[in-house]
């Protein structure tokens, strides 16, 4: 990709939370936060070892109603408030059987790191966002709530798509509080989450990689700063007058209109 220099006082005095940031998606988000000056506290399941030192953060769990007050308390003790959320964490594993052989436990797995934490956190940070009617949200969705790719995954593409009603409906209820909530849905992104879930996947129904690449109008698979662009336009003052959109960043692979 063409490196971009960002304005380095673009974010100056903001304070972000960005879930699921040590590495992927997650982790570039950090890095474009944090190049645009920004203060970023991460939080993940597990460290890493190449984290940004000029970053904190927060080793968490944001599957759980405990969990997140825990990050909610961590963060406020590191930066006090938050002005800008992104709810990124997210996790899926296949079920070659399809929707039936999905049980329970799956189900819910999949909402609580999928949807509800995302819902938990906003709910926690939000009030502290409409007290000084400022504040941005940020909420990472998949291409699979649109064009679901088969019933392996129908408990994960429906997670993502309850995520995607509920920023919308969001968006309308804070716009006249000075909040803005907008939606961001990748396509077929290289990380390492991804890359195990793609590699199930073709295995189980003999798809090749190629073919996955082959379907992008682009011809290849995008990268974490991809993502992470269309996140720090949204986040900054240009996108003054953007809520309760749903962007696609897919290389043009979705079908929909």
């Amino acid at each position: 990709m063409i490196p971009f220099k960002n304005d380095p006082n673009e974010l100056k005095g903001k304070r972000a939370l960005v879930t699921g940031g040590s590495r992927g998606i997650g982790g570039a988000i950090v890095r474009r936060l944090l190049s645009a000056g920004a203060r970023v506290v991460a939080v993940a399941r597990n460290p890493v070892e190449d984290f940004p030192a000029d970053a904190a953060w927060i080793q968490g769990d944001v599957s759980s109603v405990e969990g997140v007050q825990a990050i909610v308390e961590r963060t406020s003790a590191i930066v006090g408030g938050v002005d800008i959320l992104v709810n990124n964490a997210g996790s899926g594993r296949i079920y070659p059987g399809g929707s039936v052989t999905i049980p329970d436990s799956g189900w819910q797995d999949c909402f609580h790191t999928n949807f509800f934490s995302a819902v938990r956190l906003t709910a926690a940070l939000l009030p502290g966002m409409l007290e000084r009617k400022s504040g941005t949200i940020i909420n990472i969705s998949s291409g699979a709530a649109l064009t679901p790719p088969s019933g392996a995954m129908i408990h994960y593409s429906s997670a993502k798509a309850a995520m995607n009603a509920w920023s919308k409906t969001l968006a309308t209820e804070v716009a006249p509080h000075g909040v803005r909530v907008n939606t961001v849905t990748p396509g077929n992104v290289v990380t390492p989450g991804a890359d195990i879930v793609r590699a199930d996947f073709t295995k189980a129904f003999g798809v090749t990689p190629e073919a996955v690449t082959a379907a992008i109008p682009l011809r290849r698979m995008g990268v974490p700063q991809d993502i992470a662009e269309i996140v720090g336009f949204l986040i900054s003052d240009r996108a003054a007058w953007i809520t309760g959109s749903n962007f696609i960043v897919d290389g043009g692979q979705n079908p929909t209109v």
